[in-house]
């Protein structure tokens, strides 16, 4: 069995004007997946705004492999319609676990991450002390669709006897 360097848990707060796929609305579900890794957050039906405040959790092999969410809307007789996708851009918040930063003032602002082409974020991110924790909250804006943004919060959770970053 490969050793895990960590575990990532990925918050998935929101849907924001997601685009519509049903007559009247859409229900909306989320799918991350890294490497072989495929995790399915809940539907919310008849949704375009959901609230979906699930947790997500991916054990982390290899810390280079890219992370990807695709947002759906379930569809009971027929395959389920995309409704977008995102690339989530790990890389800024596992460079400052590296640095091992502990005991810092709540709400200390570590990074800030501008928006760029490659990484999806509909607005600048901040990776932030918070609670004894490094904690990083992103808007992606979802492409291949006509509108929609997720609201995500990444956070890196230790394991005892793990490799490390």
């Amino acid at each position: 069995m490969e050793e895990l360097a960590g575990l990532l848990r990925i918050r998935v707060k929101k849907g924001i004007n997601l685009a519509r796929r049903d007559s009247l609305s859409s229900d909306p579900f989320v799918v991350i997946t890294m490497g072989t890794q495929k995790l399915k957050g809940r539907t919310v039906e008849n949704n375009c705004n959901p609230e979906w405040n699930e947790e997500l959790t991916l054990a982390l092999k290899h810390p280079n492999e890219p992370v990807t969410l695709i947002v759906y809307d379930k569809d009971t007789f027929t395959s389920h319609d995309k409704m977008g996708d995102a690339k989530i851009d790990i890389k800024p918040f596992l460079e400052v676990h590296k640095l091992g930063l502990q005991e810092l003032p709540d709400g200390t602002v570590i990074k800030r991450v501008l928006p760029t082409k490659e990484n999806c974020l509909s607005e600048e991110s901040r990776i932030v002390y918070h609670n004894g924790k490094i904690v990083q909250d992103m808007i992606l804006v979802l492409r291949n669709v006509e509108c929609g943004e997720v609201e995500i919060q990444l956070e890196w959770i230790e394991i005892p006897g793990g490799r490390g970053l």
